[in-house]
């Protein structure tokens, strides 16, 4: 069933990107809600493996409707009223959001659970996804620019003979200086994955089974003060983001070592100084992209954030966190190359 959620989201990633871009990405954010309320609906009217499968295939495409497009509106909302310059900050509380709203949503659960069982659960969630899709209808939606500068400075055509994700795919790749920030988001937000094994590395640590959930909530809270702090890192220099990342690495490389419950505490800090790089990063990609296609080429970085959770699973699995903190610290000079490219004309 995982199998068929990732593999439908891999390929509707893109894709999904260019229908945003090119028919509305207010509708895809509105498909999203409607089309997770009908997985939702699905699994609790009629459980089973076929209609489970069904249901992990419809949720597939709708997190690809999100993923990339919810970027794109929030950059060009406040780039529409001049206020592009706090989008690290506004991404930052929104990423930080995504980690504390676990914690609430966890106990609600927990009470609808004793209430009225799997049923209530799945019923209340079919609720909710509507009521996401619902406030997805007042976001703006902006038409789209008619055409985009091209990397020699002349207009680019707007499409009409080419089909839109090639021309989209292939826009990323003709501008250098993008380019290269795509790879680095790629492969720095594929970092993220380590986050999959965070109780198996307090387990391994010795932390008593009770209080693992705990010490992995402690780790999400200081992930969330980090990306919560994004806003004030990305006016640090570059050199001090780069420290920062080294530092997670290092951080994360020495907790793999002392292999002690208090070791938890150094991964938390590695944690909180990754996402906050991560929200810079991500925000430096965003200020690279000109033109229609925002939602394309952030869904772009999306599929290459998909390939280097990959390389993360692999070095898991050949050395376990050391292996990942080395994978961190490959990563540095990529990061670099990144922030110090130019933008494009």
């Amino acid at each position: 069933m995982f199998a068929l959620w990732s593999v439908t989201a891999f390929l509707a990633e893109v894709p999904a990107g260019v229908l945003a871009d090119r028919w509305s990405r207010r509708g895809a954010l509105v498909l999203s809600g409607v089309g997770e309320a009908a997985a939702f609906a699905l699994w609790t009217a009629a459980p089973g493996a076929a209609s489970f499968a069904v249901g992990f295939v419809v949720w597939g495409i709708a997190g690809a409707l999100v993923s990339g497009t919810v970027e794109a509106v929030l950059y060009d909302g406040l780039a529409g009223h001049g206020a592009s310059g706090a989008y690290a900050r506004v991404h930052g509380w929104t990423t930080a959001a995504e980690l504390l709203v676990q914690v609430p949503t966890a106990g609600l659960a927990t009470v609808l659970v004793a209430a009225g069982g799997y049923e209530l659960v799945g019923w209340v969630s079919v609720v909710v996804c509507l009521a996401v899709a619902a406030l997805a209808l007042r976001f703006p939606d902006a038409p789209p620019a008619v055409c985009a500068a091209a990397p020699d400075g002349a207009a680019e055509p707007d499409g009409a003979d080419e089909p839109p994700l090639g021309r989209a795919v292939g826009l990323a790749l003709r501008r250098p200086g993008l380019r290269l920030v795509v790879v680095a988001v790629a492969a720095l937000g594929g970092l993220d994955a380590l986050e999959e094994y965070q109780p198996v590395l307090a387990a391994e640590w010795g932390v008593p089974a009770a209080a693992v959930p705990v010490a992995v909530l402690a780790v999400s809270l200081t992930g969330a003060l980090g990306a919560a702090l994004g806003g004030r890192a990305a006016r640090l220099p570059g050199v001090v983001l780069l420290g920062l990342l080294v530092a997670s690495a290092l951080l994360l490389a020495g907790a793999a070592l002392w292999a002690r419950p208090v070791a938890v505490v150094a991964l938390a800090c590695s944690y909180g100084l990754y996402l906050a790089v991560l929200v810079v990063a991500e925000t430096r990609l965003q200020e690279r992209i000109s033109g229609r296609y925002r939602a394309t080429l952030t869904s772009v970085a999306g599929l290459g954030i998909e390939l280097a959770s990959l390389l993360v699973f692999a070095a898991w699995a050949m050395g376990g966190a050391l292996a990942v903190a080395g994978l961190a610290l490959a990563v540095v000079p990529l990061v670099a190359r990144a922030m110090s490219a130019r933008l494009p004309a």
